[in-house]
């Protein structure tokens, strides 16, 4: 179990919109669920509503365009370098809309989290709401996971399902699991602050416990 002496973890959140994974985990660390602080919100596109969350709660932000790199290798160095300049115990993707580099996830190794709209390894990329329905699914959902070099492919840590519905279209969809986004991600983020998450060989593992390939309680 964690210890009540745990010094503060300090976040670094990466966004590309408006920001409602962020502004949940925002409210977490306010309220102290989470054992941290959001010290840097870094966005690859200007004017979203993400930054405005973050300028909102006196936190420090960062627009780095893809738009001003020859390369998506060097686009991922100074962002890299900026990300570094807030020395981050934890590094969080909040649909920050981009492929990351292996030279990026590597230096982030352990530390750096995402959460994807779907119940992985189910449909890795884009669209995933609408291609749950196509599938007919009966199920759908959400995993956080620790980014490794596989694109939606690192061990998963938690999830959570949300029925899919007849006449369900993709933004009903979506709502149903921004929901459930907003209950698991600020939950992941307090195991790590806590030091209770970690990952080792590519498992995800929790009070030193692996988890299993569907992550944490993935039967409920």
């Amino acid at each position: 179990m964690p210890s009540a002496n745990l010094t503060e973890k300090r976040i670094v959140v990466l966004i590309s919109g408006s920001g409602t994974n962020l502004q949940a985990i925002i409210n977490a660390c306010k309220n102290q669920y989470i054992n941290g602080n959001v010290v840097g919100v870094l966005s690859n596109k200007a004017d979203v509503f993400g930054l405005t969350r973050a300028e909102n709660a006196d936190i420090a932000t960062c627009v780095l365009s893809h738009k001003e790199f020859d390369t998506r290798d060097a686009y991922d160095i100074q962002l890299l370098k900026e990300i570094d300049a807030f020395e981050p115990d934890l590094v969080i993707l909040a649909g920050f809309m981009r492929i990351l580099t292996a030279e990026f996830v590597q230096h982030f190794q352990g530390r750096l989290l995402n959460i994807h709209p779907s119940l992985l390894p189910k449909y890795q990329g884009l669209n995933t709401h609408q291609r749950a329905i196509d599938a007919g699914d009966k199920e759908h959902g959400v995993s956080v996971h620790f980014v490794t070099e596989e694109l939606d492919g690192g061990p998963v840590i938690l999830q959570a399902k949300v029925p899919v519905f007849a006449g369900d279209n993709a933004d009903d969809l979506a709502a149903r699991v921004h929901e459930q986004e907003h209950r698991i991600y600020p939950l992941v983020v307090k195991w790590f602050c806590e030091q209770r998450l970690t990952m080792s060989e590519e498992c995800a593992k929790l009070d030193n416990q692996a988890l299993p390939e569907n992550g944490y309680a993935s039967d409920e």
